[in-house]
């Protein structure tokens, strides 16, 4: 396989892990019912995915949840890792972190970080929601702005814990998203196709096929939409994430979770 196609795999891997999560976000005035002491989020979850491309091992996604910190409302922080494989590094390393601190009573973001670091390229990004003032304080390599945000925004991590927690998994349910990244806001659609069985290394499992409509060009190499099989228990886990690219598809699977989640069947 040649190297151009090596340089070219590390960044979309990293595109995927960050927008797994984009991807799901909404105002919480489109959900239905209220939100229950029972959600999905518990700190102390840590989900392991490997990230594979044409059957090769692209890298390593983890995604955890840790105390936010003592405050008047409950608070959780959402932290989100990818690097890339040993054989990916050698041609172009990739390690990333991103941060997002949320308030477990409105599911919304208050503050996100983005430490990206992908070969040569190193970027720091910094967000601070004004939930209240329909703002975002944006900051971008030391470089500042203010931006206006639609009601109840998400960040690009955020937003799949709330999905997690709000979304019937009804065949046939859809919303329009909205999702604020790279000091711009976007507009999404999410569609819930089939409740199915999917095999892995989890074994076998019931999980609803969500399909995530990308409504802009360039994230996925042109490729566009996105799938995401979520378990169709009380846990809903993201089992597996797939994007289609240029040539084949990324996939992200699940291979570790917190002891006695993923019991094979």
């Amino acid at each position: 396989m040649s190297s151009r196609r090596f340089c070219r795999l590390p960044v979309i891997v990293s595109i995927l892990l960050l927008l797994s999560c984009l991807t799901f976000c909404f105002p919480a005035a489109a959900v239905e019912s209220p939100l229950e002491s029972t959600r999905p989020i518990q700190p102390g979850e840590r989900l392991t995915y490997d990230i594979s491309w044409l059957n090769v091992s692209a890298g390593t996604a983890v995604m955890e949840v840790t105390e936010g910190g003592a405050s008047e409302h409950p608070k959780a922080t959402l932290v989100t890792t990818a690097r890339s494989s040993p054989m990916v590094t050698r041609f172009y390393p990739v390690d990333n972190r991103v941060e997002s601190h949320i308030d477990l009573d409105s599911l919304l973001p208050e503050r996100m970080t983005f430490r990206r670091r992908e070969g040569k390229r190193k970027n720091d990004f910094d967000y601070t929601f004004h939930q209240k003032e329909g703002t975002v304080t944006a900051i971008k390599d030391g470089t500042s702005d203010t931006l206006q945000i639609p009601p109840a925004t998400q960040d690009a991590i955020s937003c799949l814990y709330f999905v997690r927690s709000t979304l019937s998994l009804k065949p046939g349910a859809s919303l329009v998203l909205n999702v604020h990244h790279d000091k711009k806001n976007y507009k999404l659609e999410v569609r819930v196709e089939e409740i199915e069985t999917l095999k892995g290394p989890w074994g076998k499992r019931e999980v609803a096929r969500v399909l995530v409509v990308m409504p802009f060009q360039g994230i996925f190499l042109n490729q566009g939409n996105l799938r995401v099989w979520f378990t169709a228990d009380e846990r809903r886990i993201p089992l597996r994430m797939k994007a289609k690219v240029i040539i084949g598809s990324i996939t992200a699977d699940l291979v570790d979770g917190l002891p006695g989640m993923l019991r094979a069947k």
